[in-house]
């Protein structure tokens, strides 16, 4: 297993050399990463950040896989403008740098983009998927809003809300078992919740000795036991996606 110390250790990984191959666009007054597959499709997923924004190249690599997959993928700029969490920050200033940015303050932004999706993309069905803030920010968006079709929220914090359970759309929760900043109880309370009050598919599947942030890195200093996890998280993605899209 990997040994991360800090809480969010999203940011480690071996793509910050990684430049993407799509293009930095401006959507009315937010900015957003697009990536487009070379055969016209109808199909879109929103990626949502985790706190170290959305030009991460980690973030940026799992957009373009998913173009591979024949996805328009769109990796917006929800913090639109602020500062994204930096690995030299203060850990002590988190809590209050996380207040001015809630992932369930996203609604506006995501109208944003869902018109640009649909009137410069030709898309018709967009799902959501997101790491860390933008996990939680995925389900939020499967509890509230109508327009998506699915979601797959990756270690999203899920202590963030209250309502967890009356989702609107399929949804799928991928969870590490040795992550910090997401206790088992969470997430054992939330498939509980899911059970008893959910009305449409969903799946929460925990990935033994992996921690936070596993699926959007791709590490060379990693255990090889890490390597097929990494891969078995990315491939449950697309087959969800490819399942509701």
């Amino acid at each position: 297993m990997a040994n991360e110390s800090r809480p969010c250790p999203c940011d480690i990984g071996d793509r910050f050399d990684y430049g993407g191959h799509g293009q930095e666009v401006q959507i009315e007054h937010i900015k957003a990463y697009v990536c487009r597959p070379p055969v016209s499709t109808e199909k879109a997923v929103i990626v949502i950040h985790d706190i170290y924004g959305w030009q991460l190249p980690n973030t940026r690599y799992m957009a373009d896989m998913l173009t591979t997959n024949g996805y328009v993928a769109i990796c917006p700029d929800f913090f639109v403008g602020q500062e994204a969490w930096k690995p030299s920050n203060d850990w002590a200033t988190f809590d209050e740098w996380r207040k001015t940015r809630d992932a369930s303050k996203i609604d506006k932004e995501v109208d944003v983009v869902l018109k640009y999706l649909r009137e410069q993309c030709g898309a018709k069905r967009i799902g959501a998927v997101g790491f860390c803030w933008g996990g939680a920010a995925v389900q939020h968006l499967m509890l509230k809003n109508p327009q998506l079709k699915t979601g797959v929220s990756l270690y999203g914090v899920i202590r963030f809300f209250d309502d967890r359970s009356s989702l609107l759309h399929p949804t799928f929760f991928i969870f590490a078992e040795k992550d910090q900043v997401i206790p088992l109880e969470d997430v054992a309370q939330l498939e509980q919740k899911l059970k008893e009050n959910c009305k449409v598919d969903y799946r929460v599947k925990i990935y033994p000795g992996q921690t936070h942030g596993f699926v959007h890195r791709k590490r060379e200093d990693i255990n090889p036991q890490d390597k097929p996890y990494i891969e078995e998280g990315r491939k449950d993605m697309i087959n969800w996606l490819n399942k509701y899209l």
